[in-house]
């Protein structure tokens, strides 16, 4: 299998986020994926000025939290940012974000996030792959039409990093895009779980984003220590701490690959083995030099596109 090799983009301005892309899709990148949360610029405004100033890298969002926007008017925007953009390059990244995020941030109900996420897929992916929708749920009532002609459907991916979750993604969307899931993660429970929620579906084999800090370096403690710092935050949130028990890991720290060419490259094939379709890329500086850390991650990465 050939992974295809995504990073992450983004910017301070929108003239940095526009020149990051450019210099992306000349090193051959496959895909850029952008933090779509309820902090910074709103990536499904910016992601059409991306689009103008790139041809063919992929452009998705590494997620759009659900619960602040209607799926109707989500299916609205997604479909506004992929006929903009053209080419079928834009594909729209979901989940359903956080306790803590949904609640105090939004002052909105978590309790019900499974069937939130169920019926939202529900209504998203019918209006993204046939323009149109009717739904009667506990959650939604929908009835609405796209009116916007689109070359192809848009892409729908689910952050999924539970068995209720990867079962909806996988009968409702295109696949799944996680964060902290490594090889173990992917091969024991999210790749069998959404193969078989897609098989039950009758949909296609699912496309598997793994989204992981990467870090190339020979001081793999130093690595592994600036990881810890950058990343701590994750460890503290119900939803990736059961993503890295899965795996079999205690921390962040744990999820991220780090170590010299070889093994780095190592790691990202053993992803393939294990079910990954794709790879985004997250590279973290290690040691002073953070532009030439971060450079010699990149540089790996941009030789194993295609590879």
């Amino acid at each position: 299998m050939t992974l295809r090799i995504g990073i992450t983009g983004g910017g301070a301005t929108p003239d940095r986020v526009i020149d990051q892309a450019v210099e992306a899709e000349e090193e051959g990148f496959d895909s850029l994926w952008y933090g779509g949360g309820g902090r910074g610029m709103d990536v499904l405004v910016l992601l059409p000025l991306v689009g103008r100033g790139t041809s063919r890298i992929e452009l998705g969002t590494a997620v759009v939290q659900t619960y602040p926007r209607h799926p109707v008017l989500m299916a609205q925007q997604a479909a506004t940012v992929a006929h903009v953009i053209g080419g079928g390059r834009f594909t729209l990244g979901v989940g359903v974000s956080h306790r803590p995020v949904i609640e105090q941030g939004y002052g909105l109900s978590y309790d019900s996030n499974a069937l939130h996420l169920r019926e939202y897929l529900a209504v998203l992916g019918a209006l993204l792959g046939e323009g149109r929708v009717r739904h009667e749920g506990e959650e939604y009532r929908a009835a609405a039409e796209l009116g916007i002609e689109l070359e192809a459907p848009v892409p729908l991916l689910v952050a999924a990093l539970a068995p209720r979750s990867l079962g909806a993604a996988g009968e409702l969307a295109d696949g799944t895009i996680t964060w902290m899931a490594n090889r173990q993660a992917v091969d024991t429970l999210i790749a069998p779980t959404l193969r078989e929620a897609a098989a039950a579906g009758g949909r296609p084999d699912p496309r598997i984003v793994v989204g992981l800090p990467v870090a190339v370096t020979d001081d793999v403690d130093a690595g592994r220590e600036a990881a810890a710092r950058q990343f701590a935050l994750y460890g503290t949130l119900p939803n990736y701490q059961r993503v890295l028990a899965a795996g079999g890991l205690s921390s962040p720290a744990d999820a991220a690959i780090v170590g010299p060419e070889a093994a780095v490259a190592a790691a990202i094939e053993d992803l393939a083995a294990a079910g990954a379709t794709d790879l985004w890329a997250a590279p973290f500086p290690v040691g002073d030099d953070r532009r030439g850390s971060r450079q010699r991650t990149r540089s790996l990465l941009r030789d194993l596109v295609g590879a």
